[in-house]
């Protein structure tokens, strides 16, 4: 008879084959209840499940309570990270096992190559072969009596913190009876390479109480650890942009505020925070400057959006006799992207003497990002004539313009090229594949969206969040409504855009109900909703008539989430009450919106006017419109089909005049009882670009309009 733990074990097995996670965590309740949670094997089988589910948080809960490990327990947990693409945790993990085996190195390397990290996983293989020759050599300087030797624990220090081994790092320094400021340095670059900031910063404090000499490097260092956070004022907290201040103030103190390094260290912290003038200050201080520091100020520019000062300094770079690296071009092509100066990207791209790969996927980045899509293809045709070789990156913006334009063909050979390049086992590129068939909206495209789905569950990135809401967008894109829902409702996490995506899938499939629904349980998930949320859930009421359900929600917005209406929603929400013929409501939104100019605001108006024969109204909705933009075709269109006689002469005349070019046709005067044949009108030549439109009552109290036309200025 088996013992209750193969029995529990085999319940896991088929829980983890099956994904059901309810069903595993209900095991594991079981497991703690009866005094199992000891159990080894047990314990590796549910860091299996929940890493096979996708729930990363709880697969290390169980491995670090886990009183006993063996190797297996190690690999489990590893091919959790690794399948979550968590590989920067992945990596540590593996540095500091126990004991490894053919596994763990495979798990480790083919998931790197897998998910396109060639670069990581060669310096993954480099690091494990350093870690191996470091432990050996750290084990013939203790026999040899030199581990007290403080120059070869520095460098004891920094193979241990470049490998990743925290806990070595701290056991050598905390051995080390007298550190110098190179000890110091060590420890801070080395903690905060492993993203120990605190920890950093805490050694930076204990360096000044030991009364270690503090020179420009040890600065430069701790100045690096304050400027962690990216390129993103928001990401650097602001106790760590007060001691980059700090620091600054200390080097003014120490006259080292000449040093190039150092003077380095404190453009990377200003720019990276958004203070340009601070940076500005700093680099006009220095006699000196290298390329570094140009290339710093140009980033820093190029995140402020500000590709005028990036071009400036450019411009001044070239002329101090500096010769511009790939990186400054890279970041000038960045600053050009985020300011939508795409003009000036493409002539510094074409200046460019071999533009590398990076610089290739910027300029494609920077089309594509402005919506120039059919340039962004015409640049990826240039760059196979150039035999440059695309990653990732290129087929996945190739694949994102194909897609905005509706290029089936194009993204069926990328889908083809992906095989060959080896890169259809990446996500992004795989969401991307899914975007395009999702995009052209036929079911032969959803077909291939299919194939591309069953590929990437034998890869092991269905669990992923960016992917997951690719394929639902795909097939409600393709009315396969169910199958988006049971794909949602197996999806281990969700975050606000997965969300979209299924509401937006209901609305747009007519699925006002569950959308609404759908809706809710977001709220109740504890998941914030967004603009995009909302704009998805008032389409689906406006769609299926979900009037006071609408109107609650658009109420929602301000009152309970602070979140301040925007013109699509109050577009949303003027079309899901005009549809039901609300118009005293909708005259109430219309007076106190913010939006007024917005010419769609007022086409839906117009719309709705033409659904239920609100002439009052669509009368304002006329006036606003040829107010705001007289030549739109589209105001026209819907005027044409507002069943009275001078509306559809109107819409005819403008149609008639518009390719005459130096005449055209327009109304000089008109009036028009509703429903009956036009009275009056004459006709003369002139440019319909200087007209003016203005609708108004001819005699108050009648049934008539009058509309004119008259030459700007008369």
């Amino acid at each position: 008879m088996e013992s209750k733990s193969t029995y529990l074990a085999k319940l896991l097995q088929s829980c983890i084959a099956s994904k059901a996670l309810s069903s595993g965590k209900v095991l594991h309740a079981r497991i703690l209840r009866v005094g199992l949670f000891s159990d080894t094997f047990l314990s590796n089988n549910l860091v299996q499940l929940y890493s096979s589910c996708g729930d990363i948080v709880s697969a290390h809960q169980v491995f670090a309570k886990m009183p006993q490990r063996n190797i297996f327990s190690w690999n489990a947990i590893l091919a959790a990270y690794c399948k979550n693409r968590n590989l920067q945790d992945a990596c540590c993990l593996f540095l500091e096992m126990p004991e490894r085996n053919t596994i763990s190195l495979n798990t480790m390397i083919s998931t790197m190559l897998r998910a396109g990290y060639e670069r990581q996983a060669l310096e993954t293989y480099d690091l494990i072969m350093l870690q191996g020759c470091g432990r050996k050599n750290h084990g013939v300087a203790i026999k040899l009596g030199l581990d007290g030797n403080i120059y070869v624990v520095n460098a004891l220090l920094s193979m241990y913190a470049k490998c990743g081994l925290s806990g070595d790092v701290i056991r050598v320094f905390d051995d080390i009876d007298e550190p110098n400021e190179v000890t110091f340095t060590t420890m801070m670059g080395g903690l905060a390479q492993m993203n120990q900031v605190k920890e950093a910063l805490e050694m930076f404090r204990l360096m000044l109480q030991k009364g270690v000499h503090v020179d420009s490097v040890s600065l430069s260092s701790i100045l690096g650890v304050c400027a962690k956070g990216g390129f993103d004022e928001k990401d650097i907290g602001l106790c760590n942009q007060s001691h980059g201040k700090q620091v600054h103030t200390l080097s003014i103190k120490l006259g080292l505020e000449g040093d190039i390094h150092l003077s380095n260290s404190k453009l990377d912290i200003y720019s990276k925070i958004g203070d340009m003038d601070s940076a500005e200050k700093v680099f006009a201080n220095v006699s000196r400057h290298s390329v570094v520091s140009w290339n710093v100020m140009i980033a820093g520019y190029g995140n402020k959006c500000n590709s005028e000062k990036a071009v400036e300094y450019l411009q001044r770079m070239q002329c101090c006799g500096y010769e511009p690296d790939d990186v400054t071009y890279i970041n000038m092509l960045a600053a050009c992207v985020k300011s939508g100066d795409v003009k000036t990207g493409r002539d510094i791209f074409d200046s460019m003497p071999c533009p590398s790969l990076s610089s290739w996927n910027a300029i494609l980045s920077a089309y594509s990002q402005n919506a120039d899509h059919e340039e962004a293809l015409k640049m990826f045709r240039k760059m196979q004539f150039q035999y440059q070789l695309p990653d990732r990156t290129t087929l996945a913006v190739f694949l994102s313009s194909s897609a905005e334009l509706g290029l089936l063909e194009a993204g069926k050979q990328v889908h083809a090229a992906s095989q060959k390049f080896g890169f259809y086992e990446d996500e992004y590129v795989s969401s991307g594949l899914i975007n395009v068939y999702s995009k052209c909206g036929k079911m032969e495209c959803s077909k291939n969206g299919c194939q591309v789905h069953a590929q990437i569950i034998k890869d092991g990135y269905e669990d992923d969040i960016f992917v997951g809401s690719s394929l639902i967008e795909m097939y409600c894109k393709c009315g396969n409504v169910d199958q988006a829902r049971y794909f949602f409702d197996i999806m281990p996490s969700k975050n606000t855009v997965t969300w979209n995506e299924m509401i937006h899938g209901y609305a747009q499939n007519g699925y006002g109900d569950e959308a609404v629904s759908l809706y809710k349980d977001m709220i109740t998930s504890g998941e914030k909703p967004d603009d995009i949320t909302f704009v998805a859930v008032l389409t689906g009421c406006s769609h299926s008539a979900l009037i006071d359900e609408g109107v609650e929600i658009f109420n929602s917005i301000q009152q309970r989430f602070g979140v301040v209406p925007k013109s699509d929603h109050y577009t949303c929400i003027i079309d899901c009450l005009g549809r039901a013929g609300r118009f005293q409501e909708v005259e109430v939104i219309l007076d106190t919106m913010p939006c007024k100019d917005d010419p769609v605001v007022w086409e839906v108006v117009l719309s709705s006017c033409r659904i239920h024969t609100n002439l009052s109204l669509a009368k304002r909705a006329a006036e606003e419109l040829f107010r705001l933009d007289p030549l739109n075709s589209a105001s026209y269109v819907l005027l044409a089909n507002i069943s009275f006689p001078i509306w559809r002469l109107l819409f005819q005349l403008m149609c008639t005049s518009g390719g005459s070019g130096s005449s055209k046709l327009a109304l000089q005067a008109a009036s028009c009882p509703i429903n009956s044949n036009v009275h009056l009108w004459q006709l003369q030549k002139m440019k319909h670009t200087n007209f003016q439109v203005h609708v108004y009552d001819e005699v108050k109290g009648t049934d008539s309009w009058d509309l004119k036309i008259w030459e700007k200025g008369n």
